[in-house]
């Protein structure tokens, strides 16, 4: 006598469920990428706005070149600007002989961003208030 059951339970899963669910997720992840808003807002100057006050009252400056070269003013030579490593110095003195532990930073236009973040890695490695000198 034969009791075993005929009806047997499948084990694997079905792929059509699956293949739902991962349309419905992309179809999800498709509509929220649209929905989100990827821009930060940032606060900018005006350009009617007058520039301020505490740009032209730092004597220590850096200045950087078109081609990522820098100048540490006072005292430097705009004829014959300077690699970073050679720099450091130049400005800690110059920021000692000013008395103020601040930092004008400048830069060309077409200077590298990572040379001025090199300089800004300086002040905030010294400890100094770095101002980023702009114009209008």
């Amino acid at each position: 006598m034969n009791l075993e059951s005929r009806n047997k339970i499948k084990v694997e899963g079905g792929m059509a469920s699956m293949t739902d669910l991962v349309f419905l997720l992309l179809i999800f992840f498709i509509i929220m990428s649209l929905m989100s808003n990827n821009q930060t807002p940032l606060d900018l100057p005006k350009t009617d706005e007058q520039l301020p006050k505490d740009q032209d009252n730092v004597p220590a400056s850096v200045l950087i070149t078109a081609d990522n070269l820098y100048v540490v003013m006072p005292g430097g030579d705009l004829e014959k600007p300077m690699e970073f490593d050679e720099i450091k110095e130049l400005a800690a003195q110059a920021v000692l002989n000013s008395g103020e532990l601040k930092l004008k930073v400048a830069g060309h236009k077409d200077s590298k961003y990572e040379a001025v973040f090199k300089v800004l890695a300086l002040a905030q490695a010294n400890e100094w208030d770095p101002v980023i000198a702009y114009n209008k």
